[in-house]
């Protein structure tokens, strides 16, 4: 079943699905429901996961999944998961929009009973069953040590001008990228962050906000997006000015296929990209030993190793 099809589907599920131990109408044996809360479709990466989620969890007949979509709403997102509490799923799987607002619903999924699998973005307390990510801070630093290196050969040192593209302030994958990287930057002083605003994680916002850094900064030597989109937004806004030769574009994400990071590396729009992974493939396999195995106890949290993807990369 195509995704853009499923999510049609989605308030016809809610309404078919029982919660518990969600029997089959024919009686042919135990059925799961499990629901999916993501935080914004609209995200290629987001868009990723969903697709990866409905394929992986599709190889199960006894498995209905369904998915819903907060639109990087905190409030819309907390309401999507009271009612999927409602619904009893046997499983819960959460990406959150933002650490803070999504804690406490959470861990009234929890009271319930239901088992939660974090996705990736944690939360302030530690209220899911298990948390599945790949470590960010390693992200941003490797993201840093690749502009340090760039930087040395383009100036014989260690020095430049760099913008920042942020995602959604106060999230962990946000606070984490940027940390990490400004721990190696720290230590080079003639290295300057001449420009940090928000994009919301988004190609579109990406581009406006650099159109706008372009007209106020006359010299930059890198552009640091938290995301591949926000990156190659920022490329697209420097190209409309003439100036995206003088600059280069460093992203997260790298995703595989049409329209991602790893296209976007291998066309020179940008030097590189840093595979965050969907974490789907963990999740789907640790949900699977929940839901089949009673008694089963997951690890608190797993941690799925990235890489970086350059044009020389093989």
């Amino acid at each position: 079943m195509k995704l853009r099809y499923f999510l049609l589907l989605l308030p016809l599920f809610f309404s078919s699905c029982g919660g518990g131990s969600h029997d089959a109408s024919s009686g042919s044996g135990k059925k799961f429901l499990v629901i999916f809360s993501q935080s914004n479709n609209a995200e290629p990466y987001r868009a990723a996961q969903n697709a990866r989620m409905v394929e992986r969890w599709g190889a199960y007949p006894d498995v209905t999944i369904n998915i819903t979509d907060a639109q990087q709403d905190n409030a819309k997102q907390i309401g999507q998961i009271e009612a999927a509490i409602r619904e009893k799923p046997d499983l819960l799987i959460v990406a959150p929009n933002e650490r803070a607002p999504l804690t406490d619903v959470m861990g009234e999924a929890m009271n319930a009973g239901i088992p939660v699998i974090c996705l990736e973005r944690d939360i302030a307390q530690p209220n899911y069953t298990t948390w599945i990510r790949a470590d960010n801070r390693e992200i941003g630093r490797m993201a840093g040590e690749f502009i340090v290196e760039k930087l040395k050969a383009k100036y014989g040192e260690p020095r430049g001008k760099i913008v920042e593209l942020s995602g959604l302030k106060g999230v962990e994958a946000e606070m984490n990228r940027r940390e990490g990287a400004h721990d190696v930057w720290k230590q080079y002083p003639k290295i300057e962050v001449v420009a940090d605003v928000v994009a919301d994680w988004l190609q579109s916002k990406g581009r406006d906000r650099m159109t706008e850094v372009l007209a106020a900064v006359p010299q930059i030597d890198v552009v640091y997006g938290r995301n591949d989109p926000m990156a190659v937004g920022a490329y697209l806004a420097a190209k409309d000015k003439g100036r995206e030769k003088e600059m280069f574009f460093v992203g997260i994400d790298g995703l595989s296929g049409s329209g991602g990071g790893i296209e976007k590396v291998s066309e020179g729009i940008l030097a590189a990209t840093f595979i965050y992974p969907l974490c789907v493939d963990q999740a789907v396999d640790i949900g699977n030993q929940i839901l089949r195995q009673p008694g089963f106890k997951p690890e608190k949290s797993y941690t799925v190793p990235s890489k970086m993807i350059t044009a020389d990369s093989k």
